[in-house]
């Protein structure tokens, strides 16, 4: 099996960030072939063979056990999403069967919740990003992706394809990556659901910012975070956001905004709920 694997390249990818001094190995002279350590640093390390280790590498090994699989974590300095995505990885994913198509369907009592925490920007999110519904604060928060179809509308999409992604996004290189890392952890979650199968599949072809962020295999959960925004129609203003997991479904986010009362950028978000966007 001289092919690939996902677990492959992600132990290649992480042990590549890691110099020998900082997991206590002693610097060497010279040019090293690759960066970071080397697979035989990492078994000494982690305290298994070579050969063990190159077959895990190969996709030769399967069924690692949890200590091997800690010890790893380890010696990689995995955080706690990545040592999630490395077990995941692990557990033989491509023999899962295939992940069904998720329903675009929410309750009602979702959609009220939109509606209930107005005028905060606020929308849900399928596993893959998909803008299933948002208040009007929450569309347009995001100005022109209405001009999409519905089914067009996509967060990620949004960011790398859209021409006013890039420009909307005052720190577009942090929400890029976030962006990236997050599809990383939903593809270990649901390694082969078709919808995020086919959006990573788009993204890779038409950006190449998208495809160079895919190679690094950072791996990050979005659960909170900061958001820059150069908004045409309100002005800049940073807002902060929080992500609930929407329970009874597959992987639905809630995601709501935020920002300081009495402040210029609670202002301006205040402003976004105060016109109805057509679409």
């Amino acid at each position: 099996m001289a092919a690939k694997t996902d677990l492959g390249e992600f132990l290649r990818a992480r042990r590549s960030r890691i110099a020998p001094q900082e997991v206590g190995l002693p610097a060497t002279t010279g040019r090293r072939r690759t960066p970071g350590l080397r697979r035989e640093e990492v078994a000494m390390l982690a305290g298994v063979s070579i050969e063990y280790y190159t077959r895990l590498e190969q996709g030769k090994q399967g069924n690692p056990s949890p200590a091997v699989l800690e010890a790893i974590a380890g010696v990689l300095r995995l955080s706690e999403d990545e040592r999630g995505h490395l077990f995941e990885l692990a557990d033989a994913p491509a023999a899962r069967p295939a992940a069904s198509r998720p329903s675009r369907q929410l309750r009602a009592e979702v959609r009220r919740l939109l509606d209930i925490v107005a005028p905060h920007p606020a929308y849900v999110l399928s596993r893959a990003n998909d803008l299933l519904a948002a208040n009007a604060a929450g569309m347009r928060l995001l100005p022109g992706i209405e001009e999409w179809p519905a089914a067009s509308r996509n967060t990620a999409r949004y960011t790398f394809l859209h021409p006013r992604g890039k420009r909307v996004y005052g720190n577009w290189d942090e929400v890029a990556a976030a962006t990236v890392a997050h599809l990383r952890a939903v593809a270990g979650t649901y390694p082969n659901a078709p919808d995020v199968v086919a959006l990573v599949g788009e993204l890779a072809v038409k950006s190449r910012e998208f495809a160079a962020l895919w190679d690094r295999y950072d791996v990050r959960r979005r659960t909170n975070g900061r958001k820059c925004f150069r908004h045409p129609e309100v002005g800049s203003m940073t807002l902060t956001y929080e992500v609930l997991t929407v329970a009874r479904s597959e992987g639905h986010r809630l995601v709501v905004y935020q920002a300081e009362p009495g402040t210029p950028d609670h202002d301006a978000m205040l402003l976004l709920g105060m016109a109805e966007v057509s679409g």
